[in-house]
């Protein structure tokens, strides 16, 4: 990546950050992530079957999300990478933006790229399914009258709001697969975006299978990216307003990994992910030692399979109790990894650590962690219960409610390689 000035992010729904630590880069990932006949720019850091990619020039100057765990998480992970005082807001998006149109500044101007992954909760195939009638409000609380603008499910109108007053050159939001089997829904977003004043061109939004990315998991995602037209050169405007985009202008990230074709790798596995970590007993990371001590509930529930390590992991999810997947069973409930059984290892669910190795979080991420002094971060909130600053129920919702941090970094990456094609300035 080049030394110019770094490209400002604004964050929304931001989690724990997976998209915005993809957005900057410089974080280790397994090496069989990482196809060196496509990239070979990525692997010039390796050390021991690990990579650690390169800094992009992007970086976060303002994250959001309500929930206070996510908060805890991003500024003790991010303010080892620099100071990140301030940074993170823990305000509803809805109360945001009803601030700003009162006149009072929150969010930061002169911001080249907004990303949001706005609630996915309600397009879930695995939830409701209520979409833009989601049964929760913006703030979490359960809603007692009709639907509103301010309902969960139409979180995603309050980021257009955002849009309108940064006026960013580049957007992108992502939600879940199952918003593509809703209805109409996909459509109606993107002309919600498209009617952003200021003008914006929406590329048709595209759904990411994260395992052609290097990610060992089964995640897809739908991806929707808008430009400002009149920051476009206007090649670029009429090259992204054609049905078909040309290659060379192609917001999406080509494949790295996949099957029948000499140029990719094969999919990443969870075994590949879960390599030189020993058992949560003898680890003396604490997000490692954690994990879910639910009970086997029979085949008919979620989550009380044994993981395939030969292949990519099942969509890791952000409920705790029992709907983590085993790392192993017993052979009474059906385990196959008869080898680790013989050897004595216990039937257990996996850990916050490993679920966050299938996320493609690195390791010096943290998602479990004891009370630290509040003088090192400005979050203006209370430590968690029981003595921890962040408990491993928060640990695992944190990672699966992510974006796997490589998926991100794709996109940011291809966005960079594009960058001066569509804008021509080196910023």
């Amino acid at each position: 990546m080049s030394n110019c000035a770094k490209r400002k992010v604004l964050s929304l729904f931001s989690g724990g950050g997976g998209l915005d630590l993809g957005f900057e880069g410089g974080f280790d990932v397994i090496s069989e992530a990482v196809n060196t006949k496509i990239h070979p720019e990525w692997s010039t850091h390796t050390r021991n079957g690990w990579v650690r990619l390169p800094k992009t020039n992007f970086e976060t100057v303002f994250a959001n999300d309500i929930d206070e765990n996510t908060a805890r998480a991003w500024t003790n992970y991010f303010s080892h990478r620099r100071n990140v005082n301030g940074v993170f807001c823990t305000m509803s998006i809805v109360d945001l933006v009803k601030k700003e149109l009162l006149g009072e500044r929150i969010l930061p101007r002169n911001v080249d790229v907004i990303t949001g992954g706005f609630p996915c909760n309600d397009f879930s195939v695995a939830g409701k399914r209520n979409g833009f009638a989601s049964h929760r409000l913006h703030d979490g609380t359960l809603r007692t009258t009709d639907a509103t603008e301010e309902s969960r499910g139409k979180l995603y109108t309050w980021m257009k709001q955002v849009i309108e007053i940064i006026q960013p050159k580049v957007f992108y939001a992502e939600n879940v697969k199952g918003l593509m089997s809703l209805a109409d829904v996909k459509e109606i977003i993107e002309n919600d975006f498209r009617e952003i004043s200021g003008g914006y061109v929406v590329v048709p939004a595209r759904v990411l299978y994260a395992p052609d990315f290097g990610v060992p998991q089964t995640r897809e995602r739908v991806i929707f990216i808008g430009f400002k037209k009149s920051a476009l050169l206007p090649d670029a405007l009429a090259a992204l307003q054609k049905t078909i985009v040309p290659k060379e202008y192609d917001p999406y990230p080509v494949p790295t990994h996949g099957y029948n074709n000499p140029d990719l790798l094969p999919y990443t596995t969870v075994a590949q992910a879960l390599k030189d970590l020993g058992e949560p007993d003898v680890s003396v990371d604490l997000s490692h030692q954690k994990y879910s001590r639910a009970k086997f509930m029979g085949n008919h529930c979620q989550g009380q399979k044994e993981i395939d390590l030969n292949s990519p992991g099942p969509t890791i999810r952000a409920e705790h109790h029992g709907n983590i997947e085993f790392r192993r069973l017993s052979k009474e409930h059906g385990g196959i990894l008869q080898h680790e059984l013989d050897a004595g290892l216990v039937e257990r669910r996996l850990s916050v650590r490993e679920c966050a190795r299938i996320q493609t979080f690195p390791d010096d991420y943290q998602f479990v962690v004891k009370n630290i002094s509040f003088d090192e971060l400005d979050l203006g909130i209370k430590p968690a219960e029981k003595g921890y600053f962040i408990n491993s129920t928060s640990g695992y919702r944190i990672v699966g409610n992510a974006v796997p941090p490589l998926l991100g970094y794709h996109l940011a990456t291809r966005l960079d390689i594009i960058w001066q094609k569509l804008f021509g300035d080196d910023k």
